[in-house]
């Protein structure tokens, strides 16, 4: 426990790790699928996205030498990654510019069709930049370490990629210079592009020395590109409001309006909170560890229960003072916001009420059953975690079609208690950091370590992104559902028929088969042709075309098939993307 406390506080020095040789061919099948994905991207862009189009392309260039000289190499790595994976950095690397380039195509539609105002492309555009920015960033800190690398020879796919590198820098500043973007000033946003990469680099070596063997690179690049882009959205959000307050009102244009709904402030201000309270709690628990001396048993135990009451309280004053004086800073709340939530699930008890009364019951019934039978049957791991797959289905389809504000709120919600409980797990807070560890080490698999378990945080936020990513203008009705079809339904059945009935395998060293992705693919799309009649009947005029939505579905059963990365975190958002075009 405390080798693993003092880890994340002091995170280890630099230095090189011997990574195995990986025999790997030029185009695997992960590879060709993900090229695939971005042709069928910049197949879709309008004109006016040429500029995007060309940077991305040039970012895939980058990231794809550069996986094969990571992926070809015999010498030592710079940071030690997650056993059995292969370094994902293509994957990794345009995942999210891909996402918010297909976003922008989406929103092109509806502004061609006067369905949107500017400002919103306009705000879309800077996160896409913003994420290119520091994809860009990574791609350089990863082959400069690779060339610094000792015993390795400088590789032409390093070569490649620091050209491709070169070119999309200078793609990126000629679009960021002669575009518009919420009234900033063009150095404005070449330095919002240039602090957005740091940041990137930075989190990135940071999570990688103090997690090892937790991810790989392409999972560690989602993640802390996610992160930097959620914490610089709350910056600009605090920074307009500050602008509001000290410019005059007549000095405050409509172009620098960003608008935002109650429930995304309250989630952003419960997530981001959250991610920075243990920051907080590591100094705080070390000055007290300092004032107390645990050489005895008995003053072990008071150390203990004054942990856990320093931690409530700690936790307490973040998310009922600090947190909430942001939300309300931010935006213009009547109350408090935890009031506001308290209010708007009774604004409609009827339905909300038992809808939560619903999860309840089926989260109770779920986790204990399948807790039990992980200890006592002998049916194997992987099948216990899909029937958690196939809850999420039963548990936010139902509420997707009838309340999909508040499943937002509620997604939100979840995710602050799952980072609550790693907190405490993690941190082994008395009483429940071991009974927690001990339940949630029933259900891991390879990609978790007990340093850091994130099976559960891929499930929810690989349901719940396309969701969230949804809100606003929207011409693909599938499009919200992308997490609950790949991951409830595609990735459960591809699994289950896989296991039992599969046969042909997609490679010799891979586990995944044909029967399995067929199996997978079937299911997504006989879920579709459900829903598409359900969304006409509602009067709901689609826009979703045949053969778009089999390519899509297609794609991303091909990626679950090949792919050695965290699929519940990259299937969902392939998918969503796809669906936008």
């Amino acid at each position: 426990m405390h080798c693993m406390r003092d880890l994340i506080l002091f995170p280890r020095k630099t230095r090189f790790w011997w990574r195995p040789s990986m025999t790997t061919s030029f185009l695997n099948g992960e590879r060709a699928v993900v090229l695939f994905f971005i042709c069928r991207i910049l197949y879709s862009l309008p004109f006016s996205l040429l500029f995007h189009g060309l940077a991305l392309s040039l970012l895939s260039l980058s990231s794809f030498f550069l996986e094969i000289s990571f992926d070809s190499s015999n010498s030592p790595s710079l940071f030690r990654t997650r056993p059995g994976a292969s370094s994902g950095i293509l994957l990794g690397a345009v995942t999210l510019p891909s996402l918010f380039l297909s976003k922008l195509v989406q929103l092109s539609r509806g502004f061609s069709l006067a369905q949107l105002q500017l400002e919103e492309i306009q705000y879309l555009t800077l996160q896409y930049w913003a994420t290119s920015a520091s994809a860009c960033s990574v791609i350089f800190l990863l082959a400069f370490a690779r060339r610094r690398a000792p015993l390795s020879p400088f590789h032409w796919g390093v070569r490649f990629s620091l050209c491709s590198i070169f070119f999309q820098a200078l793609v990126s500043v000629a679009a960021l210079s002669t575009t518009s973007q919420i009234g900033l000033h063009p150095a404005l946003k070449l330095m919002w592009a240039f602090c957005h990469g740091l940041a990137s680099v930075k989190l990135i070596q940071l999570f990688l020395r103090t997690f090892p063997s937790c991810a790989s690179i392409g999972e560690t690049f989602l993640v802390t590109s996610g992160i930097v882009l959620y914490f610089g959205d709350m910056l600009l959000l605090t920074i307009k409001k500050l602008h509001e307050l000290l410019m005059s009102s007549e000095l405050v244009t409509a172009e620098y309006e960003i608008s935002r709904s109650e429930i995304s402030i309250i989630i952003q201000g419960l997530v981001l909170g959250l991610l920075l309270y243990p920051i907080a709690l590591k100094y705080i628990l070390q000055i007290w560890e300092w004032s107390i001396n645990t050489t005895s048993a008995e003053a072990r135990r008071y150390y203990e229960i004054g942990k856990s009451l320093m931690f409530v309280a700690s936790l307490g004053i973040v998310l009922i003072m600090i947190v909430p004086s942001w939300m309300q800073f931010v935006h213009e709340f009547q109350m408090h916001p935890f009031f506001w939530v308290l209010s708007f699930v009774l604004s409609e008890p009827s339905k909300r009420l038992t809808l939560c009364i619903y999860w309840v019951c089926i989260i109770c019934v779920s986790v204990f059953r399948f807790y039990n039978i992980s200890k006592n049957s002998k049916i194997e791991r992987i099948l216990l975690r899909k029937y958690y797959h196939l809850m999420a289905v039963s548990m936010f389809l139902p509420a997707l079609i009838f309340q999909p504000k508040f499943l937002d709120l509620a997604f939100g919600a979840a995710l602050a208690i799952f980072l609550m409980l790693e907190i405490i797990r993690v941190w082994r807070i008395w009483p429940l950091g071991q009974p927690i560890n001990q339940f949630m080490n029933a259900f891991t698999d390879h990609r978790d370590s007990d340093l850091l378990i994130v099976s559960h945080f891929s499930l929810l936020l690989g349901c719940a992104l396309p969701i969230w990513m949804s809100t606003g203008y929207n011409d693909r009705p599938l499009a919200p559902f992308a997490g609950i079809l790949s991951l409830g339904i595609g990735d459960t059945m591809a699994s289950m028929v896989g296991h039992k009935y599969g046969v042909l395998r997609w490679s010799k060293t891979g586990k995944k088969t044909v029967e399995g992705t067929a199996a997978g693919i079937t299911s997504v799309l006989a879920a579709c042709s459900l829903l598409l009649p359900l969304f006409a009947s509602t009067g709901y005029i689609l826009t979703q075309h045949w053969f778009s939505l089999l390519l899509a579905v297609t794609v991303s059963g091909l990626l679950e098939a090949h792919t050695a990365q965290l699929d519940n975190a990259f299937i969902p958002l392939f998918f969503f993307s796809l669906l936008c075009l």
